[in-house]
């Protein structure tokens, strides 16, 4: 099992304001303009699953599988060659701002941690970057 926590974004939004636009995946369409076509693509999105296609690992679908208003999103692979889960978390600094962190961990071989380790923290860090960026109106 590995492991794996973005740095802590800063979020000028109310966690409740965030936590409303990240809880239907349908929001994170403007993001897909970020996403590196040559890591990632044929990305879709709906309220509850995000599918995409990377390079070695073909298609992989991720299913939002638990909403705790309004502090945490939890995914899990529905197809995927890596079994993985993977966490949104929201916590309030004042009311008109939040702090997120991401977390994934995947059920993997130590010989495999040693290959996806480095390219997992990496595209946590990018996802968390985007989703630290994200203007979220109410």
């Amino acid at each position: 099992m590995v492991k794996i926590e973005s740095s802590i974004k800063q979020i000028p939004y109310a966690q409740e304001t965030v936590y409303k636009n990240l809880c239907d995946l349908n929001h994170l369409e403007r993001l897909k303009d970020k996403i590196p076509a040559d890591k990632v693509g044929d990305v879709s999105f709906d309220q509850d699953s995000i599918s995409f296609k990377v390079p070695m690992a073909g298609q992989v679908t991720m299913k939002v599988v638990n909403r705790e208003e309004p502090k945490t999103i939890k995914l899990e692979t529905e197809k995927s060659p890596v079994p993985l889960t993977f966490w949104i978390q929201l916590l309030p600094t004042d009311e008109n701002s939040c702090k997120m962190k991401l977390t994934v961990k995947a059920d993997v071989s130590p010989f495999l941690k040693g290959m996806i380790y480095k390219p997992l923290q990496e595209g946590l860090e990018k996802i968390a970057d985007a989703l630290a960026l994200i203007p979220y109106e109410e």
